[in-house]
């Protein structure tokens, strides 16, 4: 099958059937080379995140394996069927690029050290072995450094400190917050509902340096008449490394656009529209609400472009007062027709006044 979208094996630069040191291998080397300490070109930083988002997928066989049959598109559940066995897939990178990159070498960024040997950023350092400023170039097939944690015997040479330990007492600080988007319809705001959100986050094992992934249910209760942009955080559900303290997962409420209403505020506005004549000569216009409803609008008046009628009390909860209503407001369209007799011209002419 033909991969659409993002090609992951190009951005690490290996073939589709790579083995998973391979694929080790491949993340360690583009990440060395594109990290944004060691490189300062425009479009580093997007390329580096690029590489994360390929290896957390090519590196879990489950994403791998439904990226390998049905692509970026499937992966991510833009399209029908998705996933396997007809279960539709849908992944999205939550994953902080610089805790990947950090996390893959044990629970420290090597650039700490390299610089501070090496002189700072701009030295050309061999990226495929990070290890030589230090008189270390031989190790360098250690399995893609990703399981180096426990290298204790690496603080007795020559003072290099070892992976996962700490020098001092560091801070961690929290990741920044992971935003999604919530879509809610219109009737999902009116009553009220409880959308169950599933997120894959990594969590630090009882070592205290590996992790794991693990999958996780959020149930977001959505409140009567809440807003669009109203946001509901779920603290520390991000994900979790030796030197960091998750980010807080947060989703915004945005509305579906909905095929008939739409909203203003906590008002539901129903466009209806009515022929010439009955703008001029009166109308009755049955109006739905949105629980399903009609309500008769009784126009005797002449109905000019933009007229509004509302509704009391049939629009959507106040957010602060849901025992409280907004107003339906009935916003009037008029259909002119397209031609006229010359009888009609006429009989139009000697009824309605000039000017």
């Amino acid at each position: 099958m033909v991969i659409m979208g993002k090609d992951y094996y190009k951005v690490l630069g290996i073939q589709k059937g790579a083995t998973e040191d391979e694929i080790k291998k491949a993340y360690r080397k583009q990440a060395l080379r594109f990290h944004p300490d060691k490189n300062k070109s425009p479009g580093a930083e997007e390329t580096f995140k690029e590489i994360a988002e390929a290896y957390d997928v090519l590196s879990d066989p489950k994403k791998k394996d439904v990226y390998d049959q049905f692509g970026e598109e499937g992966l991510k559940g833009n399209t029908s069927g998705g996933g396997p066995n007809g279960t539709n897939f849908n992944y999205t990178f939550h994953g902080n690029p610089h805790t990947m990159f950090t996390e893959f070498f044990g629970g420290r960024n090597p650039f700490e050290h390299m610089f501070a040997h090496n002189g700072g950023p701009e030295d050309d350092m061999d990226v495929d072995d990070p290890f030589a400023g230090f008189g270390m170039g031989g190790m360098g097939g250690m399995g893609g450094m990703g399981g180096m944690g426990g290298m204790g015997g690496l603080g007795g040479m020559g003072g290099f400190p070892r992976f996962g330990a700490r020098t001092g007492s560091v801070e961690k600080k929290q990741d920044p917050a992971v935003v999604h988007e919530l879509r809610v319809t219109l009737e999902e705001v009116l009553t009220g509902c409880t959308k169950k959100m599933k997120i894959n986050h990594r969590r630090l094992n009882a070592d205290g340096r590996t992790t794991r992934s693990e999958d996780k249910i959020l149930a977001v209760e959505i409140k009567r008449g809440w807003k669009e942009g109203t946001k509901i955080t779920f603290p520390k559900e991000g994900d979790e490394t030796p030197t960091n303290i998750p980010a807080d997962v947060v989703f915004v409420v945005k509305d579906k656009p909905h095929p008939v209403f739409r909203r203003d505020g906590s008002d539901v506005v129903y466009p209806a529209q009515v022929s010439l004549r009955d703008s001029l000569c009166g109308c009755t216009v049955h109006a739905r609400t949105l629980d399903g409803r009609t309500v008769a609008v009784t126009m005797k008046d002449v109905i000019k472009p933009g007229t509004k009628k509302r509704v009391l009390g049939e629009g959507l909860p106040l957010p602060k007062h849901p025992e409280k209503r907004g107003d339906l407001v009935v916003e009037f369209d008029i259909r002119f027709p397209d031609r006229l007799s010359q009888a009609a011209r006429e009989a139009i002419s000697q009824v309605l006044p000039s000017s």
